[in-house]
């Protein structure tokens, strides 16, 4: 069995960190056809964690800039920033808010939070991995987190379809969430990290 980095005193020390953007993925994966996956990603992301006394003590805040979406296809990512999907004129940003935190093994988490898209919040949970801690000169401090959650888009408003003439619909409705996250250190403890 792993050691349990976060009992070992190897997780984030207290204080506030920041989502390195550069090195952050927002990714997800949706059916296509019914028989294949679509992969994309948001670039424009930002956000804050603050890391407690205990993991269920932390918080996360999160925002996404709808426009930044990228499918690797330019008129699908027209079309899903479309009215018929994300409504980026309206609605520029998705939002992620926390309200629980708890530990669920050995570097894992699950983390609860509100998931805001176009006019709608609805409960999300994150499984939160712990990939662990680097200080690094000139980067300084970093921490690693990967996360994952399925959600029905539908739940959020998101309904846009075309069925399919043999049957189905051409956009599944679950959509993958498939988050790689590193954060910054903002605010030095006195206590060191292990």
């Amino acid at each position: 069995m792993a050691e349990n980095a976060i009992a070992l005193g190897k997780a984030p020390s207290e204080g506030t960190w920041t989502v390195d953007a550069a090195h952050t993925n927002v990714g997800f994966v949706a059916r296509h056809l019914m028989v294949t996956k679509v992969r994309g990603h948001f670039t424009d992301v930002d956000g804050e964690v603050r890391i407690g006394s205990t993991p269920e003590d932390s918080s996360v805040e999160v925002r996404i800039g709808t426009a930044s979406i990228d499918s690797g296809q330019p008129d699908r990512d027209t079309h899903l920033r479309s009215p018929d999907f994300l409504d980026v004129e309206k609605y520029p940003y998705l939002t992620f808010k926390s309200t629980k935190v708890e530990v669920t093994g050995d570097n894992t988490l699950k983390v609860h939070g509100d998931l805001t898209v176009l006019d709608a919040t609805r409960p999300v949970v994150l499984d939160v991995e712990y990939e662990g801690l680097t200080q690094q000169a000139p980067f300084g401090t970093r921490a690693g987190f990967s996360a994952t959650a399925e959600i029905d888009r539908e739940d959020w408003g998101l309904t846009w379809n075309m069925a399919l003439e043999t049957g189905g619909v051409l956009v599944g409705k679950k959509v993958k969430i498939e988050l790689d996250v590193q954060l910054v250190q903002q605010e030095a403890t006195t206590e060191e990290v292990a």
